[in-house]
């Protein structure tokens, strides 16, 4: 006779009191992770409010003090584009020689390989030219230049130089704010183009020095067949999009609320995750659009 430990009345209690367990661990994790989801959730739509708020006021001052005061703020932009723009050149080319080897080189041989080069440039267009060289140049400049921009800003705001502004009858939005958002957008837009026809020629440099039947007329042509007259205009708006974005958060976590000395580095951080995200937010609702081309 077995022990009543292994019979199947015992087992069945067993198992009933291990689903009673699970039932109350799954409630209480449910409710551990209701607790901390509700608080997220809500401090979300709170930056997300106040970050449209800020750009509104952005967009406002703009538009409303468009042309004034134009020989302190042009200058300004062209700092911030030197700043963003043309010091990154070096980076830049850099990771569009690297990309052009390991991406556009390899995607070439490989191709011509298994003998599906008129599929080349379609893949080149979708993958690189549309995806990757945006969000590159994007984080470049955010690493790059929008760290050292929150923590100037912060330190700013903290130091009570930004209030010293408004004393001086100086809008910080006008002086601040708009020279840098003008200057990432150009610079991301810039810094795309650049990459994007850094890459594809050293990608093409590469795979001909490895041996690759193909004229150069040949490969940017199939490139050209590929890319939609609407790929244009889009590029530019998303690249745009990213560099203004980037721009508004980084301004935003920097002079939109008071920060002491020692939050200026959690400010950093915040910055590059909500500027990260939000990129990939942009990036998801183009490749929906794409997908209508």
């Amino acid at each position: 006779m077995l022990p009543r430990s292994l019979t199947g009345r015992s087992n069945g209690t067993t198992l009933r009191r291990v689903e009673s367990i699970t039932s109350t661990l799954s409630r209480s994790s449910v409710r551990r992770f209701g607790m901390r989801f509700v608080p997220f959730l809500i401090g979300f739509f709170e930056t997300l409010t106040r970050l449209s708020a800020f750009t509104l006021i952005t967009f406002g001052t703009a538009w409303t003090r468009f042309g004034h005061s134009s020989c302190v703020i042009r200058p300004r932009i062209f700092a911030e584009i030197h700043r963003a723009g043309v010091r990154l050149l070096p980076i830049v080319g850099f990771l569009g020689l690297s990309l052009g080897v390991v991406f556009v080189g390899q995607t070439i041989a490989l191709m011509d390989q298994f003998g599906v080069s008129s599929l080349t440039g379609e893949l080149i267009v979708k993958v690189f030219i549309r995806e990757l060289a945006p969000l590159t140049a994007g984080l470049v400049v955010l690493a790059r230049v929008g760290t050292a921009t929150v923590i100037e800003l912060g330190t700013s705001r903290a130091s009570g130089e930004v209030e010293a502004l408004e004393v001086l009858g100086i809008d910080p939005i006008h002086y601040l704010v708009l020279p840098r958002v003008i200057g990432f957008t150009v610079s991301v837009i810039s810094l795309t183009v650049y990459l994007t026809l850094l890459t594809l020629g050293s990608g093409y440099a590469f795979a001909y020095a490895r041996g690759l039947q193909l004229s150069p007329a040949d490969f940017f042509g199939t490139v050209a067949r590929a890319l939609n007259w609407m790929d244009f205009p889009l590029l530019m708006i998303k690249t745009a999009a990213f560099g203004a974005i980037t721009g508004l958060v980084i301004c935003y976590h920097g002079l939109a609320r008071s920060l002491t000395l020692d939050e200026v580095g959690h400010a950093t951080t915040r910055t590059v995750a909500q500027c990260v995200v939000a990129c990939l937010l942009v990036d998801a609702v183009f490749v929906v659009v794409y997908l209508f081309l």
